[in-house]
């Protein structure tokens, strides 16, 4: 077993604060695996953690990129395995800690992406879309791919484009590419902790208070803020839950209430997806919250977890753990 310790769930479980305790206790360090917490100036609608809830703690993978830059699970991979080699090769532990599936799954594997290099195939293949429609490109690939263009929707233009570049670049289809990948062992094992509540509708309760308490932090003006600031509404970063319904709103396309509901119910139905995704993980020794839980029981059982897993591997532990 590595020194890594990862902690997922699905949105709103408090993963943050459990990891900054944990962290405080085994020496460690955090790498964030949240897609939009890598963006600067979206603190709110992300709910990336405040100066004051890091308690201290260093975090990496935030505020790495202005909203309007584009990215992708390679590139996170690659940044975010950086990082997580160089907290391990100072002897800390890392702690890695969000809810974008993708990326902690793909980070753990150590996976390989298919290169993406500046030739103008994707340009072109874009270009060859919107002018002769998604369908032309969708029939090329069913020719090269079959099963990719099987699982693929059309209305996914940008991976159907993924897909073809793929081919074009390598002659390898995306389907062998993916194949061969998720042949090779992880090149990781850490332990898994996942949160989640018993009682789902305790969750949703939680979920839509945060998107209150979000709103009351500010996050109109968050949005007004980045949009005045030249990032466009239809970039990556801007379709996030809470973002991508209040550009709308500000267009005039509904009053903030409505918005507010929009990103609840959102918010609600990607913790759905979160809770289907990770619950898939036979690795992950999952910690059930009751509604109200109380931090320091949250704290003992991901301790009790820790030990059942033989933490820490190497048998270090930090004066703060000792003392527990």
């Amino acid at each position: 077993m590595d020194r890594i310790v990862c902690i997922v769930g699905p949105t709103a479980t408090g993963k943050t604060a459990l990891t900054v305790a944990l962290a405080r206790r085994f020496d460690g360090e955090v790498v964030s695996c949240d897609s939009m917490q890598l963006y600067r100036g979206m603190d709110i609608g992300t709910a990336k953690p405040t100066r004051e809830e890091m308690g201290g703690i260093v975090h990496h993978m935030m505020d790495c990129l202005d909203p309007g830059e584009n990215y992708s699970v390679g590139n996170y991979v690659n940044q975010a395995d950086a990082c997580l080699q160089d907290i391990l090769g100072r002897g800390k532990t890392a702690f890695i800690v969000g809810g974008t599936g993708l990326y902690v799954d793909s980070l753990i594997a150590g996976r390989q992406f298919a290169p993406a290099p500046q030739t103008g195939r994707r340009e072109a293949l874009t270009r060859q879309a919107e002018t002769e429609g998604i369908g032309v490109l969708m029939e090329r690939l069913r020719a090269v791919d079959p099963a990719a263009a099987a699982r693929i929707h059309p209305s996914n233009q940008k991976r159907v484009i993924r897909a073809l570049e793929i081919y074009e670049e390598t002659g390898q289809t995306m389907t062998e590419h993916d194949a061969q990948t998720k042949a090779l062992p992880p090149k990781y094992a850490p332990c898994w902790i996942g949160l989640d509540y018993v009682n789902r509708e305790a969750l949703y309760r939680r979920i839509d208070r945060r998107v209150e308490e979000m709103f009351d932090r500010g996050l109109t003006e968050e949005v007004r803020r980045l949009l005045s600031s030249g990032v466009r509404a239809d970039s990556t970063a801007m379709q996030a839950i809470g973002y991508k319904e209040l550009t709308a709103c500000l267009r005039g396309e509904g009053s903030i209430e409505e918005a507010k509901a929009a990103i609840q119910q959102a918010s609600r139905r990607y913790a759905k997806r979160q809770r289907t995704w990770f619950r898939r993980n036979p690795d992950i020794h999952w910690l059930e919250l009751s509604d109200e839980p109380e931090p320091e029981a949250v704290l003992n059982g991901a301790l009790n977890i820790l030990r059942e897993c033989g933490w820490p591997p190497d048998g270090k532990i930090s004066p703060a753990a000792e003392s527990d």
